[in-house]
């Protein structure tokens, strides 16, 4: 399977215009991690971002006295990094491979310089990833909650 074959398939690019393809295959190359593999810690710089195609990596968290504390999961179908497209471009999270994990690996210098070029392109690649910071950002806070025992706020009644 080829790399634009690879991006064709992957739910996070669905309705991207197929135009785009071909010039994003430019920044993309396939990676496999195997189990235990370290992709990146909270705090170093993000230079890259993957489309994840199969396997599973765990998002973690450095809190305090206690470690790298796991916040959530990442399958197949899902989106790893996101902290390449804010500055100052340093991981939010770690993440580690908790099985074999076939990606498509994004370098993102490049990717950012077609979002600056095409203002289209840069719009809707900027609103997908916003909703996976969403996700990501709503899954840490259920986690940190949960790992200090703060009961979670009801909803008003009424």
């Amino acid at each position: 399977m080829t790399p634009l074959d690879m991006l064709r398939e992957h739910p996070f690019l669905t309705g991207v215009p197929e135009e785009w393809l071909p010039r994003l295959t430019g920044y993309a190359r396939p990676v496999v991690w195997h189990p235990g593999h370290r992709l990146f810690r909270a705090g170093q710089p993000a230079e890259r971002f993957w489309l994840v195609r199969g396997g599973e990596v765990a998002l973690d968290f450095p809190v305090p006295g206690r470690g790298d504390v796991g916040i959530d999961t990442i399958g197949p179908g899902g989106v790893l990094g996101w902290s390449w497209l804010f500055p100052p471009y340093r991981w939010q999270f770690g993440a580690v491979a908790v099985r074999r994990t076939p990606a498509v690996e994004f370098t993102a210098a490049g990717v950012r310089r077609m979002m600056e070029y095409d203002d289209a392109f840069g719009r809707q690649l900027t609103t997908r990833f916003m909703s996976v910071v969403v996700d990501r950002l709503q899954s840490a806070r259920i986690r940190l909650l949960d790992l200090y025992g703060y009961p979670m706020a009801l909803p008003p009644t009424g």
